[in-house]
């Protein structure tokens, strides 16, 4: 009786599983992708353009490269991740698998998830481009403007979308990070003077604050209006790049602009790699797949990487053989950084063992 239960399950436990071989994971396969050394260029047509180009200021000869890294993505709205796949993904140190909720949002399409990521793109480049000529040194012009409100903010039918902020309780507002340091001096639930440009009238708005929570744990002052930022930039900066897209290369454009800009050269023929959003105040920030853009660095010949401190849970026994890890929170940090790996003088960098 027993044999000839087995003889029956048997097959069909065979068939079942070699269904399920075929069917569709929900997991996410990341692997090092191609990385782009943004002091150099890239071949458009019959042309090769440089990645970042400079107008309307004095550039100087580089050495070296700063290589941005890059992921490359399987699964979620990329295309389906089958279970041989992933068996694969987890076979191999490079890779990783994850649930494909850790990595899109529910529902987004192809087509979005590319928009957004281009999007993201465009505006870590501008945000580079200010945080690089912040750190040389030139003023830039700013004027941020409110482009909607919170559901449920105070400044709901106070404020109106293209009202340009001038000064919170009299303090002139140069930058939305200023204004941020601000808030978090003012308690919630207090009410606040916000000036703004309308039409061409200077108006006094009252607003009550509500909170937001800082990366502390604390509770600041919220406004609850959400800004767009426009520079005025004093030197022209272009930034062309295929085929790549989110706010992951903003870090290591920076260092291309500040490197072009600069008459020293900072990395003495040196190749340097890493990855860290930027924001327009020179914060380095937190990326994903941080440990497939390292071992891509090193499979493209660099052996020093730059990764933003916020990242070394992530690279802590994950640092691949050959491989030398600089942690950075901020561009000025990761500007020294190049600097000193050019100059042989490595000895204090910090890493993340030690961040």
């Amino acid at each position: 009786m027993r044999s000839r239960i087995i003889a029956i399950t048997l097959p069909l436990t065979l068939v079942l599983a070699a269904i399920a071989m075929l069917l569709p994971t929900g997991f996410v396969v990341r692997s090092p992708g191609p990385t782009r050394d943004t002091l150099g260029a890239q071949r458009l047509g019959a042309s090769e353009i440089p990645l970042v180009a400079i107008n309307g200021a004095d550039t100087f000869p580089t050495s070296g490269e700063l290589l941005l890294t890059t992921v490359s993505v399987s699964g979620g709205p990329i295309g389906p991740v089958m279970p041989l796949d992933a068996l694969a993904g987890w076979a191999v140190p490079s890779r990783s698998v994850v649930p494909v909720e850790s990595v899109f949002r529910p529902g987004v399409t192809r087509q979005e998830q590319q928009q957004q990521s281009a999007a993201q793109m465009i505006t870590s480049q501008e945000a580079a481009t200010a945080a690089a000529l912040l750190e040389l040194g030139f003023e830039i012009p700013t004027t941020m403007t409110i482009v909607g409100t919170s559901a449920d903010s105070h400044a709901v039918d106070i404020v109106e979308g293209g009202d340009i902020v001038q000064s919170l309780n009299g303090m002139t507002i140069t930058s939305q990070p200023q204004l941020l340091g601000l808030l978090t001096d003012i308690a919630p639930e207090t009410t606040v003077t916000l000036t703004v440009e309308r039409n061409g009238t200077i108006m006094d708005l009252p607003i009550r604050t509500g909170s937001a929570t800082n990366p502390d744990g604390s509770e600041r002052a919220a406004l609850g209006i959400f800004l767009g930022t426009d520079f005025n930039f004093p030197v022209d900066v272009e930034i062309q790049i295929d085929n790549i897209g989110g706010p992951s290369a903003g870090m290591m454009f920076a260092l291309a602009i500040i490197d072009r800009l600069t008459e020293v050269d900072e990395l003495q023929g040196i190749s340097v790699a890493g990855t860290g959003t930027i924001g327009s105040n020179g914060d380095v920030g937190a990326i994903g797949g941080v440990v497939q853009k390292m071992h891509g660095a090193l499979r493209d010949g660099s052996n020093w990487f730059l990764t933003p401190t916020a990242n070394c849970g992530e690279v802590i026994g994950a640092v691949p053989r050959g491989m030398n890890v600089v942690a950075v929170s901020t561009l000025s940090e990761a500007r020294a950084a190049i600097e000193a790996i050019g100059a042989g003088d490595t000895s204090e960098l910090p890493s993340c063992s030690a961040a």
